[in-house]
């Protein structure tokens, strides 16, 4: 289980029940909009309005605690910011899926970085397309 409280006072944030509770409904449903995250924490907290929710995400985001995933024609969702690894995004159904980086990723993006002269600190690869299932129900 993940110590929000730490988590988030290691990146100068206050612990709040708000943040707290954002923090807990994404670490268990992974991937999330922001409506999505707010009609669940509504179930234990009902007096938090979606501006809040809105507003902590904003914060969460700068801070690096979370990381927003765009997806295209869709809200973007939301996770735990955790090791670099890569998303695959289905334009269809807005799922995302976390896939780790393979070795034959890190050489190509190491290498593009030095050739670049680009120091490398943190990435985030969104690879969009058509999911299995949403692939089967166009093929039905």
């Amino acid at each position: 289980m993940t110590d929000y409280v730490t988590l988030l006072k290691e990146n100068d944030l206050k612990a709040t029940f708000q943040r707290i509770s954002i923090l807990e409904v994404i670490d268990r449903n992974g991937h999330m909009s922001v409506e999505d995250i707010y009609e669940e924490v509504i179930k234990v907290h009902p007096s938090i309005s979606l501006a809040t929710i809105y507003k902590n995400i904003i914060l969460m985001v700068e801070k690096t605690v979370l990381v927003e995933v765009p997806i295209t024609g869709k809200k973007p969702k939301y996770e735990l910011s955790k090791a670099d690894h890569i998303h695959l995004v289905c334009t269809e159904c807005g799922e995302v899926e976390d896939k780790m980086c393979m070795e034959t990723t890190d050489k190509v993006f190491h290498a593009l970085s030095e050739k670049e002269h680009f120091r490398l600190n943190k990435r985030q690869v969104n690879l969009y397309g058509i999911c299995e299932a949403c692939q089967e129900v166009k093929a039905s």
